[in-house]
């Protein structure tokens, strides 16, 4: 009998143990959204194993669109934002949903379009060049599907003096969620189509797609990372998120960032102003 009670008192024992092991291992892990342009350039699964090699913290990431990551943040869903959509980020800092925003690194946006450049874009700056597409009614590939990408699409026709919603026509095509999908669609239909860089290095299968605008100003793609406020959403891991924060916007982290390149070329330039010290 006091055999029996000793294995039962053993049991009990290591099934507490495994319960606080597993406690313990679940608090050591913080969840993260972010948008499609991080994770399918590639830059998420290199950066991610450096900072948990460094920290022993684990990241779950959720990948949505830009409007999604925000909207699974305002309901407490995850604990750090990184994205680049910044009016939006500013608004949902403003609202109490976030402590702060800070920059991180930023990439740039390009034209891509048929080699054969249709509209005669090449090398002009991107309000010239989309007012050429939409006169001659080339075709154009958007996403349209509200993502940070999108909106700085939408953004640009505005500074090109144009109208999308009215002026649009079946030159207009909407590829669906996703850059990768977008840039497959444009490629199937001979078509412009505003990408990240990221993205854009990333895509191997181009066909008769090249870049055709670059370098302008206007096309500057500056992300952002934010911690949902703890005091909003108690479920929020405060302490382990601030310390991914940290360390993306510390010297080390930036170096990280500067150093993930494809092929030779850097994907993203690091500029947060916590990098100097």
């Amino acid at each position: 009998m006091a055999v029996r009670r000793l294995s039962v008192a053993f049991a009990l024992l290591c099934g507490l143990a495994a319960g606080v092991a597993a406690s313990s291992a679940e608090e050591r892990g913080i969840v993260l959204a972010s948008t499609t342009a991080t994770q399918e350039s590639g830059l998420l699964d290199y950066l991610l194993p450096i900072f948990r090699a460094k920290t022993g913290i684990d990241v779950t990431v959720i990948v949505r669109r830009a409007d999604e990551v925000l909207e699974g943040a305002r309901r407490g869903e995850v604990d750090v934002v990184l994205m680049h959509a910044r009016p939006q980020e500013e608004k949902f800092v403003a609202d109490g949903f976030g402590v702060k925003r800070l920059d991180v690194m930023y990439s740039d946006y390009v034209l891509i379009g048929p080699k054969s450049d249709p509209a005669g874009v090449k090398g002009k700056d991107i309000a010239t060049a989309l007012k050429a597409i939409e006169a001659k009614g080339t075709p154009f590939m958007t996403r349209g599907d509200r993502s940070g990408t999108h909106a700085a699409e939408l953004a640009l026709w505005i500074v090109a003096g144009i109208d999308i919603a009215s002026a649009k026509g079946a030159w207009y095509r909407e590829a669906g969620p996703g850059m990768k999908a977008a840039l497959e669609a444009a490629r199937a239909a001979n078509a412009y189509a505003l990408s990240d860089r990221g993205s854009w290095i990333s895509f191997r299968d181009r066909g008769d797609l090249g870049i055709v605008v670059e370098g302008d100003r206007r096309l500057l793609n500056q992300y952002g990372v934010m911690l949902v406020n703890p005091d909003k959403f108690p479920n929020v891991k405060k302490d382990l998120a601030q310390t991914f924060i940290d360390w993306l916007t510390s010297p080390e982290g930036q170096t990280a960032i500067a150093g993930y390149k494809i092929d030779g070329q850097q994907l993203f330039f690091p500029n947060s102003d916590r990098s100097g010290g």
